[in-house]
């Protein structure tokens, strides 16, 4: 078993309370690793070193912060394999989807490495003669980076990476269940000459770290990724303060299939955005809308598609689709979901149960019909490998069912017609929206939502803003 220790002012340290947090392989139930189970006092101790560190790294160069992102993603590639199997064995994700997540968060540091020189201020034009007006953009300040369990290791970039360049300091905490490949991953910088207290790893519990890390006067920023609730407990603690937050808090991502859509590539898309990490996937297709023209043709090929999912060992060659939810609790919840929906008139098509398996937290990929817009399976979030369907008539019905909800992350049409292509896109109120294709960001876009789904958002330009506050300069001449 693995011992990892939090990374604070440049040395490894373990917890004040003496105390561990044990991790546990959802396939196997074996404890993986062991992490410190920090408090308030750890929280304190990597904020103050964030903000002793934090000014001396902002007068650096964008550029030379850049390099060591670059180093960072250098050390990622050279340990590829090596991160991608500690991050299943900490979560169950399958292999090759590991694999992707270690390889994305890698380029991400390079992605973000190649802001350097371009990110800028403005020059203004005045009321007065002999005046120019500067806009600068300058670090925030000190951020604390809350990451989930889903996507740990690229989540984790996609706070230090931004923070980093623009001249913040940070302190991160990954999920209490994931937090093996973050820890792995500080062991690997704590090799570079990175300034002390510049970059911070931590952890423990949301109620005891990770607001601690939100209360504490030093915290100039908070980035989560996480639920609702964690969002608005920080959108209350920020309130006193009134400091700034950037939440990405999950979605119930409506798919619309039109009646010319290409059925195949449809049916393909929807399954891939719901299956992906055993449907543990904020983006993901969480219920969708198909003209009832195309209804009965479409429900045959996507309960196949249902059907020959593959899941299991996430390390098995050739691999599965999917493998076990990241915990019973988990599982539990999404079995639980199901059942209250088939109690209120739902139809099982597929799956609809907790699968005999030896080991591991498995829910079988399931499909249901006969559901209504009302019910809690429509309307709150599942996160697990569950897809209700309803029919729709006319395009204003589509468009009213997909933006009927509290959430409005992400979103997506399968139709031929350009013109269906644009309407939608400009009705639907979602942060994104894919186009005949799965639901899958880029790093150069802006993942942001809408409503409930959070506020701010992360990744290319305006994900880089997040981290920077504006000055402006009236100079008379």
């Amino acid at each position: 078993m693995e011992t990892y220790r939090q990374y604070i002012n440049g040395a490894f340290v373990d917890a004040r309370s003496g105390e561990w947090i044990e991790v546990e392989n959802p396939f196997t139930g074996q404890i993986t690793a062991r992490v410190p189970k920090g408090d308030a006092r750890d929280a304190s101790d990597a904020l103050e070193a964030a903000k002793a560190a934090q000014t001396a790294w902002s007068r650096q160069t964008p550029s030379a912060r850049a390099a060591y992102l670059k180093r960072m993603a250098e050390l990622i590639r050279a340990n590829r394999v090596e991160l991608a199997r500690i991050l299943v064995a900490e979560q169950a994700k399958i292999l090759p989807l590991a694999q992707v997540e270690v390889d994305f968060t890698a380029d991400y540091f390079d992605y973000y490495a190649g802001w350097a020189r371009i990110y800028e201020g403005e020059i203004i034009n005045s009321d007065r003669p002999n005046e120019n007006i500067f806009l600068f953009r300058k670090p925030i300040g000190v951020v604390a980076g809350i990451c989930p369990w889903n996507f740990p290791f690229f989540v984790m970039a996609r706070k230090v990476a931004p923070a980093l360049l623009t001249g913040c300091a940070i302190v991160l905490k990954p999920s209490s269940l994931t937090p093996n490949t973050t820890f792995a991953f500080a062991q690997m910088a704590a090799s570079l000459d990175l300034p002390k207290g510049v970059l911070n790893f931590v952890s423990g519990g949301g109620s005891t770290m990770g607001e601690a890390l939100v209360n504490h006067p030093v915290t100039d920023m908070v980035s989560l990724t996480g639920s609702v609730e964690a969002g608005q407990k920080i959108i209350s603690a920020s309130a006193e303060k009134v400091m700034k937050v950037s939440l990405e808090l999950g979605g119930k991502a409506p798919a619309i299939v039109f009646a010319d859509a290409d059925l195949d590539l449809a049916v393909k898309s929807v399954l891939d955005s719901r299956v992906i990490f055993s449907g543990q996937v904020c983006n993901c297709a969480e219920r969708a809308y198909v003209d009832r023209r195309i209804y009965e043709p479409f429900m045959s090929k996507l309960a196949a598609a249902f059907k020959a999912v593959a899941y299991g060992d996430p390390m098995a060659e050739p691999a599965p689709a999917m493998s076990s939810q990241i915990d019973k609790t988990q599982r539990d919840r999404i079995d639980q979901m199901v059942k209250r929906a088939v109690a209120e008139g739902a139809e099982i098509v597929t799956g609809g149960k907790i699968p005999e398996t030896e080991t591991g937290y498995f829910y079988e990929p399931t499909l249901l019909t006969k559901v209504r817009q009302d019910m809690e399976i429509v309307q709150k979030e599942v996160f697990g490998p569950v897809l209700p369907v309803l029919p729709f008539d006319e395009y204003e019905e589509a468009i009213a069912l997909a933006n009927d909800c509290e959430y409005g992350l992400t979103s997506s049409v399968f139709t031929t017609n350009i013109n269906i292509v644009m309407q939608a896109v400009k009705d639907l109120k979602f942060g994104e929206t894919y186009v005949n294709r799965e639901h899958f960001e880029g790093m150069q876009g802006f993942h942001a939502g809408w409503r409930k789904s959070g506020i701010g958002g992360a990744d290319g330009k305006h994900g880089l803003m997040e981290y920077l506050q504006t000055q402006v300069a009236y100079i008379q001449f």
